[in-house]
């Protein structure tokens, strides 16, 4: 086989395992799942209720309180507060005046700070916590 060939299965190859990595991470493993989480119902009735999750990537507390909701977590509230540099807040945080994390808001303008367990949520916002 000339060295041309090679040279272009090799890049071929390399792309498709690129592709297959990508879409891999993007799913969190899940490919091809189209199960739905334990939590979906809980998360989406915490949005329609109004509640808002503000966070900040680096946060360890942001990050325990989202795996709570296991694969579900895509479907909070969630905002976040810092600056891809992790220096500053966003503008939407320090309009709401938000000085910890996790904030959680709720529609009477009450809040919660730090990792907030499932059934309190429930209980703040009447949503159904699946058993």
């Amino acid at each position: 086989m000339n060295n041309n060939i090679k040279i272009f299965i090799l890049v071929i190859v390399i792309l498709i395992l690129g592709v297959l990595t990508t879409v891999f991470l993007r799913t969190d493993g899940d490919i091809g799942s189209t199960e739905p989480g334990k939590y979906d119902t809980f998360a989406t009735c915490l949005k329609d209720k109004g509640a808002v999750f503000y966070g900040a990537f680096w946060c360890p507390h942001c990050q325990e309180q989202k795996k709570l909701f296991g694969s579900s977590q895509k479907l909070l509230p969630y905002v976040e507060c810092s600056t891809a540099d992790a220096r500053n807040q966003t503008q939407i945080c320090i309009d709401k005046k938000v000085s910890s994390y996790p904030t959680w808001e709720f529609t009477d303008g009450s809040r919660l700070n730090g990792e907030i367990p499932l059934a309190q949520l429930a209980e703040k916002t009447s949503c159904e916590l699946p058993i």
